[in-house]
């Protein structure tokens, strides 16, 4: 498996409030809108977070492990399985272009493993 990025969910309880922190406080800017705000830095794309308005998720993740392609998010939802992890959210192609499910840590951590659709 090919992690490309691990992306933080911070609160998203005030989505412009947390838009003008990390755009003013770090410089970073906005890559996506909808249905989420991400962030990323200019310097580094791939260094991003993600915030989701209140209620968008149910659960709600923690972080995101983006995976290289959607064929190894069906690999780990085959591992998770194999292993006996709880999937909390199915293995579902959004209609936002992603193929994604999440899994729970041991520690209770809800992780979205995803990969963009080609």
């Amino acid at each position: 498996m090919s992690v490309v990025r691990i992306h933080p969910y911070p609160n998203g309880n005030n989505i412009a409030a947390s838009r003008e922190f990390y755009t003013e406080a770090f410089g970073l800017e906005p890559v996506m809108e909808d249905p989420v705000l991400c962030l990323a830095s200019p310097r580094n794309p791939t260094a991003q977070l993600i915030l989701e308005p209140p209620g968008f998720e149910d659960p709600q993740p923690s972080l995101g492990i983006e995976l290289d392609h959607p064929s190894e998010v069906d690999a780990a939802h085959a591992e998770a399985m194999r292993r006996g992890l709880r999937v909390v959210y199915p293995i579902t192609d959004e209609a936002w272009g992603v193929r994604r499910f999440f899994v729970e840590d041991p520690g209770g951590t809800v992780v979205n493993v995803l990969a963009h659709l080609r």
